[in-house]
């Protein structure tokens, strides 16, 4: 199965941006919709962002939309999500993983990654 490995949390200030990376083992079907998820302490997963296989199409949780962007890099088997405006509530683990069809919220794989921590504080 393929893995994923995500990467690029750290602690930031409010206000403050960050930019998270997704990095697949294998090739993932072209017609696979890649998203980021994120679980705070105490909470459910939940879906943050998800993008097209081509990366012309994206839709966003409304807690995140206007200030995180995904995309994507096939050739790297990478995706990314570059997080601006930080808020506390933001402060979650992140994990990619795709999504069940387009325009859904619900995660693909039952699997995960071992996420990256992602810390909005002053």
């Amino acid at each position: 199965q393929v893995q994923l490995v995500e990467s690029g949390g750290g602690l930031v200030q409010p206000g403050g941006s960050l930019r998270l990376s997704c990095e697949a083992s294998g090739r993932i079907p072209s017609s696979y919709v890649m998203g980021w998820f994120r679980q705070a302490p105490g909470q459910e997963r939940e879906f943050v962002a998800a993008i097209s296989w081509s990366g012309g199409a994206t839709y966003y949780a409304d807690s995140v939309k206007g200030r995180f962007s995904i995309s994507r890099d096939n050739a790297k088997n990478t995706v990314y999500l570059q997080m601006n405006s930080l808020k506390p509530e933001d402060t979650a683990v992140y994990y990619c993983n795709p999504t069940t069809a387009w325009g859904k919220t619900a995660p693909r794989w039952s699997y995960w990654g071992q996420g990256t921590q992602v810390t909005v504080s002053s």
